[in-house]
Protein backbone atom coordinates (compact mmCIF):
# COMPACT_ATOMS: atom_id res chain seq x y z
CA UNK A 1 0.00 0.00 0.00
CA UNK A 2 0.75 3.38 -0.76
CA UNK A 3 0.58 7.08 1.67
CA UNK A 4 -1.53 9.81 -0.33
CA UNK A 5 -2.60 12.79 1.83
CA UNK A 6 -5.98 15.03 1.94
CA UNK A 7 -6.44 18.37 2.60
CA UNK A 8 -10.00 18.81 4.45
CA UNK A 9 -13.12 20.53 2.14
CA UNK A 10 -12.75 23.44 4.68
CA UNK A 11 -10.84 26.31 3.53
CA UNK A 12 -7.23 26.72 4.14
CA UNK A 13 -6.42 29.23 6.79
CA UNK A 14 -2.73 28.21 7.09
CA UNK A 15 -1.04 28.38 3.45
CA UNK A 16 2.63 28.31 5.20
CA UNK A 17 1.60 25.42 7.07
CA UNK A 18 -0.13 23.73 4.15
CA UNK A 19 3.43 24.21 1.70
CA UNK A 20 5.83 23.01 5.47
CA UNK A 21 3.23 20.16 5.92
CA UNK A 22 3.32 19.21 1.76
CA UNK A 23 6.82 19.46 1.42
CA UNK A 24 8.06 17.23 4.41
CA UNK A 25 5.23 15.00 3.09
CA UNK A 26 7.02 14.35 -0.31
CA UNK A 27 10.20 14.04 1.05
CA UNK A 28 8.96 11.35 3.42
CA UNK A 29 7.58 9.87 -0.15
CA UNK A 30 4.07 10.19 0.09
CA UNK A 31 2.64 9.24 -3.49
CA UNK A 32 -0.37 12.26 -3.82
CA UNK A 33 -1.46 15.31 -2.14
CA UNK A 34 -5.30 15.95 -2.40
CA UNK A 35 -7.29 18.85 -2.25
CA UNK A 36 -11.41 19.34 -1.40
CA UNK A 37 -13.87 21.43 -3.27
CA UNK A 38 -17.33 21.92 -1.24
CA UNK A 39 -18.27 25.29 -0.20
CA UNK A 40 -15.02 26.61 0.30
CA UNK A 41 -11.81 27.12 -1.59
CA UNK A 42 -12.61 25.58 -5.13
CA UNK A 43 -9.93 22.75 -5.68
CA UNK A 44 -7.65 23.91 -8.56
CA UNK A 45 -5.94 26.78 -7.19
CA UNK A 46 -4.72 25.25 -4.00
CA UNK A 47 -3.08 22.86 -6.64
CA UNK A 48 -1.27 25.18 -8.39
CA UNK A 49 0.10 27.27 -5.86
CA UNK A 50 1.55 23.88 -4.13
CA UNK A 51 3.00 23.00 -7.98
CA UNK A 52 5.40 26.09 -7.81
CA UNK A 53 6.57 25.05 -4.36
CA UNK A 54 7.08 20.80 -4.52
CA UNK A 55 8.86 19.09 -7.29
CA UNK A 56 8.05 15.24 -6.75
CA UNK A 57 4.98 14.58 -4.90
CA UNK A 58 1.75 14.23 -7.44
CA UNK A 59 -1.33 17.09 -7.22
CA UNK A 60 -4.63 15.74 -7.35
CA UNK A 61 -7.90 17.42 -7.36
CA UNK A 62 -10.19 15.39 -4.81
CA UNK A 63 -12.56 16.58 -6.38
CA UNK A 64 -13.56 18.43 -8.86
CA UNK A 65 -17.71 18.25 -8.97
CA UNK A 66 -19.48 17.34 -11.81
CA UNK A 67 -21.70 19.72 -13.63
CA UNK A 68 -19.85 22.85 -12.28
CA UNK A 69 -17.87 24.15 -14.95
CA UNK A 70 -18.18 23.04 -19.14
CA UNK A 71 -16.29 20.25 -19.78
CA UNK A 72 -13.91 21.99 -21.98
CA UNK A 73 -12.77 24.14 -19.44
CA UNK A 74 -12.38 21.54 -17.06
CA UNK A 75 -10.15 19.89 -19.80
CA UNK A 76 -8.50 23.45 -20.19
CA UNK A 77 -8.04 23.35 -16.56
CA UNK A 78 -6.43 20.11 -16.24
CA UNK A 79 -3.83 20.53 -19.15
CA UNK A 80 -2.51 24.14 -17.08
CA UNK A 81 -2.31 22.35 -14.24
CA UNK A 82 -0.39 19.33 -15.79
CA UNK A 83 1.71 21.57 -17.56
CA UNK A 84 2.78 23.47 -14.29
CA UNK A 85 3.60 20.67 -12.15
CA UNK A 86 5.59 19.15 -14.90
CA UNK A 87 3.11 16.27 -15.35
CA UNK A 88 2.20 15.56 -11.85
CA UNK A 89 -1.41 16.35 -11.83
CA UNK A 90 -3.97 13.61 -11.38
CA UNK A 91 -7.36 14.96 -12.41
CA UNK A 92 -10.50 12.89 -9.50
CA UNK A 93 -13.74 13.72 -10.19
CA UNK A 94 -17.51 13.33 -8.53
CA UNK A 95 -20.96 14.04 -8.50
CA UNK A 96 -21.44 15.97 -5.37
CA UNK A 97 -24.73 15.66 -4.27
CA UNK A 98 -28.18 17.53 -5.13
CA UNK A 99 -27.86 20.02 -1.81
CA UNK A 100 -24.73 21.57 -2.74
CA UNK A 101 -25.18 21.46 -7.21
CA UNK A 102 -28.29 23.15 -6.96
CA UNK A 103 -28.00 24.54 -3.61
CA UNK A 104 -24.46 26.29 -4.13
CA UNK A 105 -23.90 26.12 -7.72
CA UNK A 106 -27.51 26.66 -8.98
CA UNK A 107 -27.37 23.98 -11.80
CA UNK A 108 -29.49 20.97 -11.75
CA UNK A 109 -28.18 17.74 -10.16
CA UNK A 110 -29.75 16.04 -13.36
CA UNK A 111 -28.26 12.34 -14.86
CA UNK A 112 -25.27 12.31 -12.87
CA UNK A 113 -24.17 8.74 -13.79
CA UNK A 114 -24.48 9.82 -17.61
CA UNK A 115 -23.14 13.54 -17.01
CA UNK A 116 -19.60 11.65 -15.42
CA UNK A 117 -19.47 9.55 -18.58
CA UNK A 118 -19.60 12.44 -20.93
CA UNK A 119 -17.66 14.52 -19.07
CA UNK A 120 -14.80 12.03 -18.75
CA UNK A 121 -14.91 11.22 -22.39
CA UNK A 122 -14.60 15.25 -23.38
CA UNK A 123 -11.88 16.05 -21.23
CA UNK A 124 -9.82 13.50 -22.73
CA UNK A 125 -10.71 14.67 -26.16
CA UNK A 126 -9.59 18.30 -25.16
CA UNK A 127 -6.24 16.51 -23.20
CA UNK A 128 -5.48 14.93 -27.00
CA UNK A 129 -5.27 17.73 -28.88
CA UNK A 130 -7.70 16.48 -31.91
CA UNK A 131 -10.63 18.97 -32.83
CA UNK A 132 -13.13 18.86 -30.60
CA UNK A 133 -16.82 17.81 -31.68
CA UNK A 134 -18.93 15.68 -29.52
CA UNK A 135 -22.32 14.25 -29.74
CA UNK A 136 -23.82 12.98 -26.53
CA UNK A 137 -26.88 12.80 -25.09
CA UNK A 138 -26.25 16.23 -22.09
CA UNK A 139 -23.53 17.96 -23.92
CA UNK A 140 -23.24 17.98 -28.25
CA UNK A 141 -20.08 19.88 -29.32
CA UNK A 142 -20.37 22.16 -31.21
CA UNK A 143 -23.99 23.39 -30.27
CA UNK A 144 -26.18 22.16 -32.57
CA UNK A 145 -27.86 25.02 -34.91
CA UNK A 146 -25.31 27.86 -33.68
CA UNK A 147 -22.54 29.50 -35.04
CA UNK A 148 -20.01 27.58 -33.09
CA UNK A 149 -17.52 24.99 -34.43
CA UNK A 150 -15.16 22.42 -33.82
CA UNK A 151 -11.93 24.03 -32.14
CA UNK A 152 -8.75 22.04 -31.61
CA UNK A 153 -6.68 22.95 -28.53
CA UNK A 154 -4.25 25.33 -28.98
CA UNK A 155 -2.04 23.22 -26.17
CA UNK A 156 -1.54 19.78 -25.57
CA UNK A 157 -1.69 17.47 -25.86
CA UNK A 158 -1.56 15.67 -22.75
CA UNK A 159 -1.88 12.70 -20.39
CA UNK A 160 -3.16 12.90 -16.97
CA UNK A 161 -4.52 9.75 -14.28
CA UNK A 162 -8.37 10.55 -13.99
CA UNK A 163 -9.90 8.97 -10.88
CA UNK A 164 -13.61 9.01 -10.05
CA UNK A 165 -15.19 9.03 -6.77
CA UNK A 166 -18.12 6.86 -6.58
CA UNK A 167 -20.33 5.11 -4.53
CA UNK A 168 -23.39 4.12 -6.10
CA UNK A 169 -23.59 0.72 -7.89
CA UNK A 170 -23.50 2.43 -11.44
CA UNK A 171 -20.93 5.08 -10.70
CA UNK A 172 -18.67 2.15 -9.18
CA UNK A 173 -18.99 0.56 -12.42
CA UNK A 174 -17.70 3.68 -14.53
CA UNK A 175 -15.41 3.83 -12.87
CA UNK A 176 -14.14 0.71 -13.60
CA UNK A 177 -14.76 1.57 -16.87
CA UNK A 178 -13.40 4.90 -17.77
CA UNK A 179 -10.88 5.47 -14.84
CA UNK A 180 -7.75 5.13 -13.58
CA UNK A 181 -8.08 5.21 -9.59
CA UNK A 182 -11.05 4.87 -7.15
CA UNK A 183 -10.93 7.80 -4.58
CA UNK A 184 -13.15 5.99 -2.11
CA UNK A 185 -15.73 6.97 0.89
CA UNK A 186 -18.12 5.57 3.52
CA UNK A 187 -15.31 2.21 2.80
CA UNK A 188 -15.36 0.11 5.49
CA UNK A 189 -12.10 -2.62 4.17
CA UNK A 190 -14.53 -5.85 6.07
CA UNK A 191 -17.54 -4.68 3.01
CA UNK A 192 -14.42 -3.95 0.46
CA UNK A 193 -16.49 -6.12 -2.17
CA UNK A 194 -19.51 -4.18 -1.78
CA UNK A 195 -17.25 -1.21 -3.57
CA UNK A 196 -14.71 -3.83 -5.49
CA UNK A 197 -17.32 -5.86 -7.06
CA UNK A 198 -18.79 -3.11 -8.93
CA UNK A 199 -15.64 -1.74 -9.72
CA UNK A 200 -14.03 -5.19 -11.15
CA UNK A 201 -17.25 -5.53 -13.36
CA UNK A 202 -16.78 -2.34 -15.26
CA UNK A 203 -13.42 -3.24 -16.17
CA UNK A 204 -14.36 -6.67 -17.14
CA UNK A 205 -16.88 -5.27 -19.27
CA UNK A 206 -14.52 -2.89 -20.84
CA UNK A 207 -11.75 -5.04 -20.94
CA UNK A 208 -9.51 -3.65 -19.04
CA UNK A 209 -7.91 -5.31 -15.70
CA UNK A 210 -9.05 -4.37 -12.59
CA UNK A 211 -5.02 -4.86 -11.07
CA UNK A 212 -4.98 -1.58 -13.19
CA UNK A 213 -6.83 0.71 -11.13
CA UNK A 214 -5.93 2.27 -7.47
CA UNK A 215 -8.31 1.93 -5.08
CA UNK A 216 -7.85 4.96 -2.84
CA UNK A 217 -9.52 4.52 0.94
CA UNK A 218 -9.67 7.38 3.13
CA UNK A 219 -8.42 7.09 7.02
CA UNK A 220 -8.65 9.62 9.52
CA UNK A 221 -4.91 8.84 11.50
CA UNK A 222 -5.23 9.57 15.30
CA UNK A 223 -2.44 7.81 17.62
CA UNK A 224 -3.61 7.32 21.52
CA UNK A 225 -4.08 5.07 23.79
CA UNK A 226 -6.84 6.53 25.13
CA UNK A 227 -9.15 4.75 22.50
CA UNK A 228 -12.30 4.85 23.41
CA UNK A 229 -12.29 8.58 23.91
CA UNK A 230 -10.60 8.89 20.55
CA UNK A 231 -13.46 6.61 18.91
CA UNK A 232 -16.37 8.23 20.79
CA UNK A 233 -14.85 11.63 19.26
CA UNK A 234 -15.02 10.65 15.25
CA UNK A 235 -18.06 8.65 15.71
CA UNK A 236 -19.75 11.53 16.49
CA UNK A 237 -18.52 13.10 13.35
CA UNK A 238 -20.85 10.70 11.17
CA UNK A 239 -23.96 12.63 12.40
CA UNK A 240 -23.48 15.26 10.12
CA UNK A 241 -22.26 13.05 7.36
CA UNK A 242 -25.69 11.09 8.10
CA UNK A 243 -27.83 14.30 8.91
CA UNK A 244 -26.13 16.88 6.74
CA UNK A 245 -24.57 15.35 3.75
CA UNK A 246 -28.06 14.92 1.56
CA UNK A 247 -31.62 14.67 2.46
CA UNK A 248 -33.62 12.60 3.57
CA UNK A 249 -34.15 10.72 0.61
CA UNK A 250 -30.62 10.91 -1.30
CA UNK A 251 -28.01 10.44 1.28
CA UNK A 252 -25.75 9.08 -1.29
CA UNK A 253 -23.03 8.06 1.67
CA UNK A 254 -25.80 6.98 4.11
CA UNK A 255 -26.97 4.77 1.58
CA UNK A 256 -23.30 3.26 0.97
CA UNK A 257 -23.05 2.55 4.63
CA UNK A 258 -26.51 0.97 4.52
CA UNK A 259 -25.36 -1.80 2.15
CA UNK A 260 -22.09 -2.21 4.30
CA UNK A 261 -24.67 -3.59 7.10
CA UNK A 262 -25.95 0.20 8.84
CA UNK A 263 -29.00 0.89 7.23
CA UNK A 264 -31.14 1.05 10.51
CA UNK A 265 -28.26 2.58 12.49
CA UNK A 266 -27.68 5.37 10.11
CA UNK A 267 -31.34 5.99 9.24
CA UNK A 268 -31.87 7.07 13.06
CA UNK A 269 -29.33 8.72 13.12
CA UNK A 270 -30.56 10.90 10.00
CA UNK A 271 -33.96 11.12 11.88
CA UNK A 272 -32.48 12.51 14.92
CA UNK A 273 -30.63 15.04 13.21
CA UNK A 274 -33.34 15.56 10.85
CA UNK A 275 -35.19 16.36 13.57
CA UNK A 276 -32.88 19.04 15.09
CA UNK A 277 -31.36 16.59 17.69
CA UNK A 278 -27.93 16.86 16.92
CA UNK A 279 -26.70 15.61 20.46
CA UNK A 280 -28.78 12.31 20.09
CA UNK A 281 -28.04 11.74 16.22
CA UNK A 282 -23.93 12.04 17.78
CA UNK A 283 -24.38 9.78 20.46
CA UNK A 284 -26.51 7.10 18.22
CA UNK A 285 -23.26 6.65 15.89
CA UNK A 286 -22.00 3.47 16.72
CA UNK A 287 -18.47 3.97 17.89
CA UNK A 288 -17.45 0.57 15.44
CA UNK A 289 -18.21 2.72 12.49
CA UNK A 290 -15.21 4.87 13.69
CA UNK A 291 -12.79 2.41 14.26
CA UNK A 292 -13.58 0.09 11.08
CA UNK A 293 -12.92 3.21 9.05
CA UNK A 294 -10.22 5.05 10.30
CA UNK A 295 -7.05 4.36 11.96
CA UNK A 296 -7.57 4.96 15.16
CA UNK A 297 -5.55 4.18 18.64
CA UNK A 298 -1.97 2.41 19.92
CA UNK A 299 0.55 1.32 16.72
CA UNK A 300 -0.70 -2.85 17.62
CA UNK A 301 -4.08 -1.52 16.44
CA UNK A 302 -3.42 0.37 13.65
CA UNK A 303 -1.06 -1.88 12.28
CA UNK A 304 -4.03 -4.90 12.74
CA UNK A 305 -6.31 -2.77 10.82
CA UNK A 306 -3.62 -2.07 8.32
CA UNK A 307 -3.62 -5.75 7.47
CA UNK A 308 -7.06 -5.56 6.93
CA UNK A 309 -6.80 -2.82 4.23
CA UNK A 310 -3.86 -4.66 2.59
CA UNK A 311 -6.12 -7.77 2.60
CA UNK A 312 -9.24 -6.27 0.98
CA UNK A 313 -7.01 -4.99 -1.96
CA UNK A 314 -6.61 -1.38 -0.88
CA UNK A 315 -3.40 0.20 -2.67
CA UNK A 316 -3.45 3.48 -1.62
CA UNK A 317 -4.71 5.41 2.00
CA UNK A 318 -5.88 8.92 1.48
CA UNK A 319 -4.60 10.05 5.40
CA UNK A 320 -5.98 12.65 7.35
CA UNK A 321 -3.24 13.22 9.78
CA UNK A 322 -4.24 14.40 13.43
CA UNK A 323 -1.78 17.02 15.53
CA UNK A 324 -2.08 19.75 17.57
CA UNK A 325 1.12 21.45 15.47
CA UNK A 326 3.14 20.44 11.97
CA UNK A 327 5.64 18.89 14.29
CA UNK A 328 3.59 16.54 15.31
CA UNK A 329 1.19 15.85 11.94
CA UNK A 330 4.76 15.36 10.98
CA UNK A 331 5.76 12.94 13.81
CA UNK A 332 2.43 10.98 13.11
CA UNK A 333 2.83 10.52 9.29
CA UNK A 334 5.69 9.47 9.37
CA UNK A 335 4.75 6.96 12.39
CA UNK A 336 1.84 5.69 9.57
CA UNK A 337 4.68 5.38 6.63
CA UNK A 338 6.71 2.81 8.99
CA UNK A 339 3.57 0.95 9.77
CA UNK A 340 2.73 1.18 6.05
CA UNK A 341 6.20 -0.20 4.96
CA UNK A 342 6.14 -2.95 7.25
CA UNK A 343 2.66 -4.12 6.92
CA UNK A 344 3.41 -4.16 3.11
CA UNK A 345 6.32 -5.81 3.64
CA UNK A 346 4.82 -8.93 5.57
Amino acid sequence: MQVSIGFHRDAIDDWQGLTDFTLEAERMGVTTAWTAEAWAHDAATPLAYLAAKTDRIRLGAGIFQVGTRTPALLGMTAMALDSMSGGRFVLGLGTSGPQVIEGWHGVRFDRPVRRTRELIEIVRLVASGERLTYEGEIHRLPLPESQGRGIRPSVGPAEFPIYLASLGPRNLELTGELCDGWIGAAFIPETADVFFDRIRAGAERAGRSFDDIDLQAPVAVEFGDDVDEIAKRHARGYAFTFGAMGSRSDNFYLNAFARQGYADEGREVQRLWLEGDREAAADRVPVELALKTNLLGTDEMIRERLRVYRDAGVTTLRAGVRGQSLAERLDNLGRLIDLVEAVSAE
